[in-house]
This record gives C-alpha cells, sequence and structure tokens, in this order.
C-alpha cells in the first residue's frame, strides 16, 4: 500500500522538500497541498499551520511535523493524542538564529541605531566603544535557539546571563530559573533576548512591569513570538527614555498595520520574521531521520510536550 508525506507551506521551499525527498526517499509517495493524494495514504503531515478537521481528513496519520522550531500556530487539541507533534530541529534553525541575534547585539551595542539617527540628520559625532565584557546580555528562554544565542555571544566576548524556566547549566552564561530568580535576571539585563516559546504563560510577558526591572536605558531583541510583546508598552518604555533601543523581528498581526507608531519610531529597528529559517536539506534529513526512529520504535527528536505547550 501507498505511504504518503504531505508538505503544506511555502510552495517554493516544499518543491525543494520535493526534489530532496525523490533523492533520498524515493519510497515515500511525497505529496504538495492541496494535491493530497489517497488521503487514507497519508502518514506523514509537515506544515506551518494545520488544515481543518485534521483528524477526520487524515484517519491514519502517524507523525505530525512542524516546520518551525515553534508550535504556539497549533491547535494541539485538534492533533489526535496518538499523533505525536514534532518541532523541527534542523541545525540551520540555530545557526540563522545565532548569526541574527549577533547581529541585533551588536548593533546595540555599537549604537547602530544612533548612527542611523545621525545620517539622516548629516551629524558626525563619534560615541564611546565599550568592550563586548561590560556588556551584559540576558537572554530569555534557553532551548535550542536560546542555548546557541548564548554560545555565539560568548564567542564575541559579551556577559551573558540566561533565564529558563527549569535550571539549566551552561559553560560561561550566569543561568537563573523560575519567577523567584527573574527580577536578578532582568537587574543585570542590558540588552534583554527573548526566546521564550509562546504559551499562556509567557504570552505578553514583555510589558511594563518587566520593562521597569530592566537597567533604565536598556534595550530589546524579539525574536520569540509577536504576541510576547505589550507593543504600547514598549513604545511608552522607549519614550520615557526606559528602553533605549530595541530590534523586533516578530509581531502581532505580522505585519503590523501600515499606520503602526512602530514602523516610524527612530529608536526602533524591524525585520520581517526572518531571523531564522528552516534549510530545506537539513529539514528533510530531521525528519527522515525521525520518520525511521519511528518505524524502529526508537525515541524521536523534537516531540512536543502537550502539557507545556513546547
Amino acid at each position: 500500500m501507498t505511504t504518503s508525506f504531505v508538505y503544506k507551506a511555502d510552495p517554493e521551499r516544499g518543491r525543494e522538500w520535493q526534489r530532496l525527498f525523490a533523492e533520498k526517499a524515493p519510497h515515500l509517495d511525497f505529496r504538495l497541498w492541496p494535491d493530497v493524494g489517497d488521503p487514507g495514504a497519508v502518514r506523514y503531515l509537515a506544515m506551518w499551520e494545520p488544515p481543518d478537521n485534521l483528524a477526520e481528513r487524515f484517519p491514519n496519520l502517524e507523525l505530525a511535523f512542524s516546520i518551525g522550531a515553534g508550535v504556539d500556530q497549533f491547535d494541539l487539541n485538534a492533533i489526535p493524542d496518538h499523533v505525536p507533534l514534532l518541532r523541527m530541529q534542523e541545525p540551520g534553525i540555530a545557526a540563522t538564529m545565532q548569526e541574527y541575534v549577533a547581529m541585533a547585539v551588536l548593533a546595540l551595542h555599537r549604537n547602530l541605531i544612533d548612527y542611523i539617527g545621525q545620517q539622516r540628520e548629516a551629524a558626525w559625532q563619534a560615541l564611546r566603544v565599550r568592550p563586548a565584557s561590560q556588556c551584559r546580555v540576558g537572554i530569555l528562554g534557553l532551548g535550542q535557539l536560546g542555548t546557541a544565542v548564548a554560545q555565539r555571544l560568548t564567542t564575541l566576548g559579551f556577559a551573558c546571563r540566561g533565564w529558563s524556566r527549569t535550571r539549566r547549566h551552561l559553560e560561561g552564561v550566569a543561568c537563573f530559573a523560575g519567577n523567584d530568580e527573574l527580577s536578578e535576571f532582568l537587574a543585570g539585563s542590558e540588552i534583554l533576548i527573548c526566546l521564550l516559546p509562546l504559551t499562556d504563560r509567557t504570552r505578553g510577558i514583555l510589558d511594563a512591569e518587566l520593562f521597569a526591572r530592566l537597567p533604565r536605558g536598556a534595550s530589546l531583541v524579539n525574536v520569540g513570538r509577536g504576541p510576547h510583546l505589550v507593543a504600547a508598552d514598549l513604545l511608552a518604555a522607549l519614550d520615557s527614555g526606559q528602553l533605549s533601543a530595541a530590534v523586533l523581528d516578530v509581531f502581532d498581526p505580522e505585519p503590523p498595520p501600515a499606520d503602526h507608531p512602530l514602523w516610524h519610531h527612530p529608536r526602533v529597528l524591524m525585520t520581517p520574521h526572518v531571523a531564522s529559517m528552516t534549510q530545506p536539506a537539513g529539514a528533510v534529513e530531521t525528519v527522515l531521520d525521525n520518520i525511521a526512529r519511528h518505524g524502529e520504535g526508537r525515541e524521536m527528536v523534537g516531540v512536543v510536550d502537550r502539557q507545556r505547550g513546547y
């Protein structure tokens, strides 16, 4: 009987997946949404957002894959309990996130936003340069991506600290855990990077109350999810001087409305959700490895804990 794999996301990248599957797994009938062939033959589904009536549409589904590192776009209740949902843990996601965050932190540390403003005004004024070792960078979330970012920033000489819900231990990084240690973590973070998963507990966490616990003049890098941020509170913190700048890659909604003040705020740099991207070659290797593990009854990589939501 035919076994099908369905890809439901960006069609251009899907065609790259299709070519790679033909090379590496010709025994699987690869399908690009909406051409799913026989729904009863679909055993594996890779997607950014799930189709309606998933359980009824694909009654023999065995594995569901997110093509991104996050799964907050899923209604976990709509995925049958017997179907594991797997987060993408392709190496390119971490590598591109490391590049983006290093770019953002260096831009903030070396006053790039100030110099962009000076250029617009035809002004010429050198600002003092501090060694990276004197700049304290805090990373909210020490999962796969947060850990990779911390490792990259420490190689650049930054004094890194990280916070996570449960205790982590990373060489060269001051680690904090739990609500009891959040204030101490924030008080020592001059550049704050958000890499938390989006859950009910973290939605809106980047708000006025949190900003008030940062050192005055701190800056923000949000590469988590748009709903982590209360945009009105960020704007107020920037205008009051509590925060000095922000680099934002994620928004709620995406893109922001054309009249949103973030577009034109002089202390904000915006990019269109490009901090990290799944690379097709590595993604296909990761997916095929998990399919093999599933078939052999071995532990799979990136299985979502439905109680935690990530």
